[in-house]
């Protein structure tokens, strides 16, 4: 826990809420900064402005050192336990980030369609000259069935495809914008542009949202980002075209 951002929030008389929408991020964020995540470094600087106190009172520097000393994997950037815990301003800085493409593999990706923001950010992107590949399970296919019968939703599952589909449809017809279905097994769901995946791996009987995410970087681990590209190409090829679904 952060007693000094509590502290600090306390005697500026926000609340998280007011803090979230100063800096644009959601409540929940916030919250974690609370509990001790440590914010992105533009974040920090935001937060001490607003709250006119010294970064390093909010920060120390000792833990700072600690953070940096971290030991990280020689292939994987980050690791996060389950999809919920990544940051929603790290899904907005992968998309934003693109200047040549981004590819989004999942069976419904609601976390992502049901985000104004995020929607908004892609069809941007598209517009500026990004090339964005969007893969969608096909609603009524035998793996997106069986997927909600292994996690014991059911008929939810297929909803939840069909969902997708309906939200993702605002961004039909952009230049560069291309949603396909399909029917495929996803050992994992694929995000990525042509610097940074991010891989989130199915747990079987758990949900995606419950299951770790590997953040890779193109510069360090090449090798194991064109694995995953190569998956990606490879379900894009047996997909199938959707116009107005």
């Amino acid at each position: 826990m952060n007693t000094a951002l509590r502290e600090a929030l306390a005697a500026s008389r926000l609340t998280e809420t007011d803090v979230a929408a100063h800096l644009g991020v959601d409540p929940k964020t916030v919250r974690r900064w609370l509990s001790g995540t440590r914010p992105y470094p533009r974040h920090r600087w935001a937060l001490a402005e607003l709250l006119q106190v010294q970064e390093d009172r909010l920060w120390p520097q000792k833990s700072h050192s600690t953070e940096k000393r971290a030991p990280l994997s020689e292939r994987a950037h980050r690791v996060y336990p389950h999809r919920w815990e990544v940051p929603r301003e790290v899904w907005h800085d992968l998309f934003n980030e693109a200047e040549q493409e981004i590819g989004i593999l999942v069976y419904s990706g609601l976390f992502l369609a049901d985000d104004a923001g995020v929607l908004q950010l892609l069809g941007a992107q598209a517009r500026s000259g990004v090339n964005v590949r969007i893969l969608l399970g096909e609603p009524e296919s035998a793996p997106v069935k069986q997927r909600g019968r292994d996690e014991q939703i059911g008929e939810a599952m297929v909803g939840r495809a069909s969902n997708a589909f309906l939200l993702f449809r605002t961004l039909h017809g952009i230049k560069r914008m291309e949603i396909r279905a399909h029917s495929t097994i996803l050992y994992n769901s694929i995000y990525f542009t042509e610097k940074r995946i991010l891989v989130n791996h199915h747990v079987y009987g758990l949900p995606a949202a419950k299951s770790p995410v590997i953040e890779i970087n193109r510069n360090t681990s090449s090798e194991i980002f064109d694995i995953y590209v190569r998956s990606f190409d490879l379900v894009w090829k047996s997909s199938m075209q959707v116009r107005n679904y």
